[in-house]
């Protein structure tokens, strides 16, 4: 029998359990080093659902929504409790929980993630009436080849982030270059200080692009995950350009330096990164640089 319920503090031991037989079968979610849970499984409204004593399948639920006002999920299911109605019982509480019934009219409300775009999940999204609202594309190359030495126009040069001072710059930049998007342009000086708390955080390795007089005009915060498929990987995690600095290929020379720093600086031989599918420039730019389609992942709204 499969126990269900909405918990405040949810052991973090059985998550983390749940979550490392997830990511071993799906390559998702990506697992900090130190045994903790992701940030986006730590906060919000918590669902378990609980099978003899261990966490079998898990909805978090961020009620703070993205910088859109949006209400967003994680939803898991351990892989050997799969196929077994678990998935369907816990998207049907979740709909319960934000007040979602049948014949509600479509909206954008909610949207639920599925990593990988999984044919399940698919299955499961228009059984409870999910629109495909959304695609976010992985893409990865070796680290093997040349590369390029990046190209700053006059005036304009890199150097590393320092804690405690370039905060309030980076934010501001990054409002402005991603007012756009659901979670890069909610991003706060708050969050960039509990980032720098992590243990994957390398201040190093978060490249500063600024102008004569010190001004941050873009950034290339680069991160390397321990462990993805047996050994280390970098990824470029945010390329940002303030607007007024956008069109002169700095996006494109922080992307190099970034990949040139992960190479010679952390020894990573392999890149990944995550993009957003209808940014056409982004994917034409890393196409031209070598990555290539790995997977996708989705989210669905309702």
């Amino acid at each position: 029998m499969t126990d269900f319920a909405w918990v405040d503090q949810p052991d973090p031991v059985g998550v983390r359990d749940l979550l490392d037989a997830v990511s071993a079968a799906d390559g998702r979610p990506s697992l900090p080093d130190d045994g903790s849970l992701p940030g986006e499984y730590r906060g919000g409204d918590r669902l378990l659902a609980v099978r003899d004593g261990a966490v079998v399948g898990f909805v978090g639920l961020n009620t703070g929504g993205d910088a859109f006002g949006r209400q967003v999920a994680e939803l898991v299911v351990r892989p050997a409790d799969r196929r077994g109605g678990i998935g369907a019982e816990l998207t049907s509480r979740l709909l319960d929980h934000v007040g979602i019934t049948e014949g509600t009219e479509p909206g954008d409300a909610l949207r639920v993630w599925a990593h990988g775009d999984q044919p399940a999940a698919a299955a499961l999204a228009k059984r409870f009436g999910f629109r495909r609202a959304r695609e976010m594309r992985r893409l990865r190359m070796p680290l093997t080849g040349e590369i390029a030495a990046p190209t700053l126009r006059d005036g304009i040069r890199l150097r590393a982030f320092v804690p405690g001072q370039d905060e309030d710059a980076v934010i501001d930049v990054n409002q402005l270059a991603f007012a756009w998007h659901p979670e890069q342009g909610a991003m706060t000086v708050d969050d960039l200080r509990a980032d720098e708390a992590e243990s994957w955080f390398d201040a190093a390795g978060f490249l500063l692009a600024v102008d004569s007089d010190d001004r941050v005009v873009g950034f290339h915060w680069t991160k390397v995950h321990p462990d993805i498929d047996g050994s280390p990987m970098g990824e470029v995690y945010v390329v940002g350009v303030h607007p007024d600095a956008q069109g002169g290929g700095l996006g494109k020379a922080l992307t190099l330096a970034g990949l040139g720093y992960l190479r010679d600086e952390r020894q990573v031989d392999r890149v990944m990164l995550y993009v957003e599918s209808d940014n056409e420039p982004a994917l034409a730019v890393y196409g031209k640089l070598g990555f290539t389609l790995w997977d996708a992942d989705v989210q669905y709204a309702h």
